[in-house]
């Protein structure tokens, strides 16, 4: 599977911004997706998960409330909605195929480019 991040740029600390992940391949809906970023200097953060059906999510606790995570199967995408953002949430995010569903701890299988998010304050 090969997977392309998008939606990522500059705002300012409370506004919003929409991160997509397109996928390829026909078993994206099979998948279990999340996003993680990383921030320069930092190790690897999870962000948010959301099982193959979109019916269960999970989150990091310092998005809990303001990201939502989401999916549309039929167009192989999975989306996150940030709200609130906050200079901390500055980072390259980057969206993965989950493996398993074991959280708070996650690990991904395959993962594509990242999109920069940048929050000014």
């Amino acid at each position: 599977v090969q997977l392309q991040a998008s939606g990522g740029g500059l705002v300012q600390a409370g506004g919003s911004l929409r991160l997509s992940c397109a996928a390829s391949g026909r078993t994206f809906s099979s998948y279990n997706m999340g996003w993680f970023r990383r921030a320069p200097g930092k190790e690897r953060e999870f962000v948010a998960a959301i099982k193959w059906s979109g019916g269960t999510t999970s989150y990091a606790d310092s998005v809990k409330g303001r990201f939502t995570i989401s999916r549309d199967n039929a167009k192989n995408t999975v989306y996150l909605q940030m709200n609130s953002l906050k200079p901390e949430d500055m980072a390259v995010y980057y969206c993965a195929v989950v493996r398993g569903w074991s959280p708070p701890i996650f690990r991904y299988d395959y993962w594509g480019q990242g999109t920069q998010v940048t929050v000014s304050s």
